[in-house]
């Protein structure tokens, strides 16, 4: 985390950075400002410390050779902590910009700072440091709501429960906050936000850049699953002005994957999360902008170069646009469902989650790999999984080895022919009644938790009549587009569309968003690069 760097090392930074002094007391980063600078020791010493509500906890000293920074340096998000002189002396700073450009030209460099940089995000999210504070209740949707969106996005936080802590409720007095008020989170420091929307509370902690509405950008990508970011890291390496809009977090439906071990180059597995950090990073290295909690709310296709409408009412134009806006679970018809979204029901199964039901049993319903996963996970924690399915079992929909595992783990129990048809509970969710389909019997079972991850419903709606689709609002693409498709569409070329190419020329559509797509991470990802070369060749055009 904290390498010393060489004399010749020092020297190739002072080449793209500029010396001064420093004296005793002055403050290089602020917690909270955006991080535009990296310094780097020559003499003296830097202190890093990160202030929380009523106390400051020292995060490192640098010394001669070491220097500051760690993974918001490469996107320009505000600082987790405060850096400041101890030992007056001289440092070397080095704007984003260059920095950037260095990543990209010097290797021997770029892999010292990008690892540094990583462990040292890895570390401030495993020690709770951070600029945020959330207060809550295990049984408030909007509280998990907000703790899931802050550990997708990597942010580091820490969280006080109202119903388990002590001195919480001194903490909601003081900040003239009544429990009724809650989820309450102390953004940066200072900031008192009631219950905030995602986009209210990614623009408070600085998340993204203004976007520049009158800049066209090479390829504009909508979505920042497996597919959306691989088509960043390819598309911005290879030099194209690359913006992704993601609506929630990076990962997309694989983010919240606990564990997958079939992906290529990871024998031990590596979880969803972790997977898209790491691909958003080596994204936001190359230049890709990624703007969380933007929702792309129209295709507006009419328009050229193509512009992209934004909730919010602002608008981003490209010349190339890729959709990986995915899909998400098919939420079964129940009464009562969407009243225990949240409390009872869930459609992800990451630690946050996990935490809410130790010790109790839980239902996951499907019969795919994500809730198979989801099973093994959670089988760790809580008394007992009940596995739903519709079919008559794994065989057809889950990876044969998961599948065993499943049929090995005692506290897994597999209901094949099986379906939820009621929920109950005064609050939250409190008791369960599933049918046999096959027999008709009806079995009732007081279980507080169902994790739904069945079905497929594809992220189409905001595309508003724009691009071909099939029966299911999957889009058409390449050869799968028919004569009467490109006629209702007025294609307007003499050559076909290109493989990933959708009815509107320059509009590609990957991953699971795309009919025909095959539902793996491995896919996902060689559709996202594959786009990169297509747009390259349109815009040749």
């Amino acid at each position: 985390m904290f390498p010393v760097l060489t004399a010749a090392q020092l020297n190739r930074l002072r080449t793209v950075g500029r010396e001064r002094d420093v004296a005793r007391g002055d403050v290089l980063v602020r917690m909270g400002d955006r991080i535009d600078h990296l310094y780097v020791v020559i003499a003296g010493q830097l202190d890093a410390v990160s202030t929380q509500v009523k106390s400051e906890r020292g995060l490192a000293t640098l010394g001669p050779g070491q220097f500051t920074g760690e993974v918001n340096m490469l996107s320009g998000r505000p600082g987790v902590a405060r850096i400041f002189v101890t030992e007056p002396g001289r440092v070397v700073e080095v704007d984003r910009a260059r920095l950037l450009q260095l990543l990209q030209t010097d290797p021997d460099l770029g892999e010292i700072l990008m690892r540094a940089f990583v462990l040292r995000h890895t570390e401030i999210i495993a020690q709770g440091f951070g600029d945020v504070v959330i207060v809550g209740s295990s049984h408030s949707p909007d509280t998990l709501r907000i703790r899931e969106f802050l550990t997708r996005n990597g942010h580091p936080h820490s969280y006080l429960d109202l119903e388990r802590e002590a001195g919480v409720q001194d903490l909601l007095d003081h900040l003239g906050v009544g429990p009724g008020a809650i989820p309450v989170v102390i953004c940066r420091g200072k900031i008192v936000l009631r219950n905030p929307a995602n986009a209210v509370l990614a623009d408070c902690l600085g998340f993204n850049e203004t976007m520049d509405q009158a800049r066209v950008h090479d390829v504009v990508i909508a979505g920042a699953g497996p597919a959306g970011l691989a088509a960043a890291v390819y598309g911005a390496s290879e030099g194209l002005d690359t913006l992704v809009l993601e609506m929630y977090a990076p990962g997309g439906q694989a983010g919240s994957s606990s564990l997958i071990e079939n992906y290529l180059g990871f024998p031990t597995g590596i979880s969803g999360q972790e997977l898209a950090a790491r691909a958003n990073t080596q994204a936001q290295k190359f230049g890709a902008q990624v703007a969380v909690a933007r929702t792309a709310a129209q295709l507006q296709c009419g328009d050229k170069p193509y512009a992209v409408a934004l909730d919010g009412g602002t608008r981003v134009r490209a010349r190339a646009i890729i959709i990986a806006t995915g899909a998400e679970y098919r939420k079964p018809a129940l009464n009562r469902l969407a009243e225990f979204e949240g409390g009872g029901v869930y459609y992800a199964a990451t630690p946050v989650e996990a935490q809410l039901c130790r010790g109790d049993e839980v239902i996951v319903i499907g019969g795919g790999n994500s809730a198979g996963q989801a099973a093994v996970f959670l089988s760790k924690d809580v008394k007992k999984v009940h596995m739903l399915v519709r079919s008559g079992g794994l065989a057809e929909t889950m990876s044969r080895y998961l599948a065993r595992r499943i049929e090995e783990t005692s506290a897994i129990a597999l209901h094949v022919n099986t379906e939820v048809v009621a929920l109950e509970g005064d609050g939250p969710l409190q008791s369960v009644r599933w049918r046999d389909t096959k027999t008709g019997a009806e079995e009732q079972h007081q279980i507080g938790h169902i994790f739904v991850m069945a079905g497929a419903v594809p992220n189409t709606r905001w595309l508003d009549g724009c691009l071909a689709l099939d029966k299911d609002g999957f889009i058409k693409t390449g050869p799968d587009l028919s004569h009467d498709d490109l006629s209702a569409a007025r294609w307007p070329l003499a050559r076909a569309p290109l493989l990933l190419e959708s009815s509107r020329p320059g509009v590609f559509a990957v991953g699971d968003v795309r009919a025909g797509s095959i539902k793996r991470v491995a896919s996902a990802v060689g559709e996202g690069s594959i786009a990169i070369a297509l747009v390259h060749h349109v815009l040749r055009e």
